[in-house]
């Protein structure tokens, strides 16, 4: 079962099946339901997603709560999962998620998995950024990412994230 709903970056579309939302699509992309996937369970799930982004995109949400099914390997869902372990308004570099999941030499293979995530913004893979702090690629493209990052309160001047307030200044 799909849905779209409006949000700052345009209309987003949710896919679900009865175990849980299965992809959440940028304007543009497409992704056909699982088969099976008309039930009362996925809307149920359809339901609590849209409730939970509109209250993410309001800033009264910093944290997800739904059930989840989004299907790759076993190394992309620990890649995927380690996300949702980066605090809302944190951001954290490509080598760190590769420590995190216990494969520091993965850096590569990490960021291969992040753009691979079915789950933007629910498991928050606009929170990665380049070990200089620059911001890196983006499923959505980087004005989405900046405008998510923007809306947990962190700061980008450029295509850089700035660390002190004071330097949004200089």
């Amino acid at each position: 079962m799909k849905r779209g709903i409006d949000s700052p970056l345009g209309t987003l579309t949710l896919v679900a099946s009865g175990e849980g939302l299965t992809h959440l699509l940028f304007p543009g992309e497409t992704k056909e339901p699982p088969a099976g996937a008309e039930s009362a369970a996925a809307r149920r799930v359809l339901d609590a997603a849209e409730r939970q982004l509109g209250e993410y995109f309001e800033g009264r949400r910093r944290e997800f709560d739904l059930p989840l099914a989004p299907a790759g390997t076993e190394f992309q869902r620990a890649v995927w999962f380690a996300l949702s372990s980066i605090p809302c308004g944190d951001t954290t570099s490509y080598g760190e998620l590769a420590r995190r999941i216990g494969r520091p030499r993965a850096v590569r293979a990490v960021g291969a998995a992040n753009g691979a995530n079915p789950l933007p913004i629910v498991l928050p893979c606009h929170r990665v950024i380049g070990a200089s702090g620059h911001l890196t690629g983006f499923g959505g493209g980087l004005p989405a990412k900046v405008k998510l990052l923007a809306i947990e309160g962190v700061h980008v001047r450029g295509n850089r994230i700035v660390d002190d307030q004071a330097e949004l200044f200089d």
